[in-house]
């Protein structure tokens, strides 16, 4: 099945179809369509599945993927020119330019904490350079991903852009495929294995793994304005975000007063929300019981409640 979808987009790409920058822009514009016309499918769903909020939601999940495709829109003419470079001594007397060319079938491993976001953010750069996708959503958020497939084959032909749906046996399926991109956003443990099923087809791949990211306070921070930036990082979408400030480095001279800081603006920007029950849950039980072991490891300073029913840990301030 999945070896006759990846061909069928393969001979689509070579055929030329996509080739000219009139088909690519047109091809962002369906799909900003489509996100304007399934924008309150694809709200709802990951409401279901993470409790994000509608704002919240918009602007981490749709807001920056319409930026992406208007940069895009205007960029493709200029990506698609002809890069002139040296010409060897070899070659004397031509001239020689690196001309981008499409890859064929990229296939699109989204992950669960930005459900939408990830999953639309890498089908930009496939469409703008030419490309057909597979998209394998995450099946971890559940209802993000029927929205996702159901607003895809609305819009796009198979042969275009298609939704496979299924657990991680899915997921291995595909990549047991010799598709000409891969694009895999997930955990480092993951991406081992996709990189080394890449390899076996010698397939070109953009692995976004987690990581722990600190931030570092200097004496001479400004420390309101690095606390208030550091506790919006972090307890955004309940801090699964890759790219999160996963611990602090402090000057020891201002350890005390930024720790004051902190407490102060997480209070002014989530108390609310952990009250009403408008934050956005953890995933699923497994990542909670993994999270909820953490309290264990230190002094708790702030919140510290937690509730295994509603996936959630400091609901109180």
């Amino acid at each position: 099945m999945y070896e006759t979808l990846k061909s069928v987009q393969q001979e689509y790409v070579f055929s030329g179809a996509t080739k000219s920058s009139s088909f690519r822009k047109q091809q962002l514009n369906k799909l900003r369509d489509m996100l304007i016309q399934h924008e309150d499918d694809l709200l709802t769903a990951v409401n279901k599945d993470l409790n994000k909020q509608e704002t919240e939601a918009f602007m981490m999940e749709l807001g920056n993927v319409h930026q992406e495709i208007s940069h895009a829109i205007e960029s493709i003419d200029e990506w698609m020119e002809p890069v002139k470079v040296k010409t060897p001594v070899s070659h004397t007397g031509s001239k020689s330019y690196i001309l981008s060319e499409p890859y064929g079938s990229v296939l699109i491993i989204a992950p669960w904490n930005y459900p939408i976001q990830l999953t639309f953010s890498p089908l930009v750069g496939a469409l703008a350079a030419g490309n057909c996708a597979v998209i394998k959503p995450s099946e971890l958020t559940p209802h993000t991903s029927s929205a996702i497939a159901a607003a895809v084959r609305a819009t796009f032909p198979q042969e275009l852009v298609t939704v496979v749906e299924g657990d991680a046996k899915t997921a291995e399926a595909l990549l047991d495929q010799p598709f000409d991109y891969i694009f895999f956003t997930g955990s480092v443990a993951v991406g081992k294995i996709v990189m080394e099923k890449a390899a076996k087809h010698l397939t070109p791949h953009t692995l976004e793994l987690g990581g722990k990211s600190p931030a570092i306070v200097t004496e001479d921070a400004k420390l309101d304005l690095a606390a208030k930036r550091i506790a919006w990082g972090k307890f955004t979408n309940a801090g699964q975000t890759c790219i999160a400030p996963d611990y602090v480095l402090v000057h020891e001279n201002v350890y005390k007063k930024f720790m004051k800081k902190i407490q102060d603006h997480a209070y002014s920007m989530f108390s609310e929300r952990t009250k009403n029950g408008t934050f956005t849950q953890i995933v699923n039980e497994r990542h909670y019981d993994r999270l909820y072991q953490y309290l264990g490891n230190g002094s708790v300073v702030l919140g510290g409640q937690f509730s295994r029913e509603d996936r959630l840990i400091s609901l109180r301030f």
